[in-house]
């Protein structure tokens, strides 16, 4: 690959992507932010001070270090049965960041494959799959997500599902308009006319030629995961105490926001930069992916 490209003089796909994706300042922090999430969550029994189920007694609701009476070996201070918050925090990203990687994978995998089925066969197959669709979306999505967990019963898995249902006509929906933008054009009726079978028309030649918006909404639905996550925690739907989940955190904090203000801030912030950093990739990526946008 190299060495084409260095006979050709054009740069590999690789680096272009990177170009117009640091072009994009806001994009580069978000991805800063992620990769240092994924960090500490990934070596969080290293990077944490504390286990974070060890209950002090004595550091009931204990401040933040820069506080009076603060410790600077519970940097984030205690909550109202002496876990430490930072180490609870820590671990609570190895959560957020699993829902959204198995709520968008299975997000992905459903609604490409129904999708693709829709755009590709159309007639009543495509009727009858997006009037269903359509249904799931005239619910509010949280609303929605509620009610199938009260179904299943509340727990991780559960609300990991819900929420996957409920993301799942979006890429349904993006999938079919890509294969039906793609199904008519020269390369693929090429493909057909040389005997391709139709498995091999959806998925090796249609399929990739699709994946630019569907990473991008992929990026988009990672985010919202988390947040519709730490939502069903919050309401006590989601993950079960005494999990270290940040909506659940929240939700166990709720009661002490006028004595200690630092047991519901930490969490709300994980959670607010978490999702915002993830959006900003996304933004980056359009960026990068969308020729329309190169092009300008």
């Amino acid at each position: 690959m190299s060495t084409v490209t260095a006979k050709t003089g054009h740069p590999s796909a690789l680096a272009e992507f990177w170009y117009y994706f640091s072009r994009n300042k806001g994009a580069v922090l978000g991805l800063a932010v992620f990769l240092l999430v994924l960090f500490v969550a990934v070596f969080a029994p290293i990077v944490a001070p504390h286990s974070p189920s060890e209950q002090l007694r004595d550091r009931l609701l204990a401040p933040p270090a820069w506080m009076t009476n603060g410790s600077w070996s519970y940097v984030l201070g205690t909550d109202a049965v002496g876990r430490d918050i930072l180490s609870r925090l820590i671990y609570g990203a190895r959560f957020s960041l699993f829902i959204g990687l198995v709520v968008v994978t299975l997000s992905v995998l459903s609604g490409v494959l129904i999708g693709m089925v829709a755009g590709y066969f159309r007639g009543r197959i495509d009727i009858v799959i997006m009037r269903v669709m359509d249904i799931i979306l005239a619910f509010p999505s949280l609303l929605l997500a509620l009610v199938l967990v009260a179904v299943l019963g509340p727990g991780l898995v559960n609300a990991m599902i819900a929420i996957s249902i409920v993301n799942q006509p979006h890429f349904v929906r993006l999938a079919r308009a890509s294969v039906m933008t793609e199904r008519e054009k020269e390369y693929v009726i090429a493909s057909r006319v040389a005997g391709a079978g139709t498995i091999r028309l959806m998925f090796l030649t249609i399929l990739p030629n699709c994946l630019g918006p569907l990473i991008v909404q992929a990026t988009l639905a990672f985010s919202a995961a988390i947040l519709d996550a730490a939502a069903l925690g919050f309401l006590g739907v989601g993950a079960q105490p005494p999990t270290p989940e940040w909506g659940t955190m929240l939700a166990e904090a709720r009661e002490f926001i006028q004595r200690a203000w630092w047991v519901v801030t930490f969490p709300g912030l994980a959670i607010l930069i978490t999702v915002l950093a993830i959006n900003l990739m996304g933004d980056g990526l359009r960026d990068a992916l969308d020729p329309k946008l190169k092009r300008s």
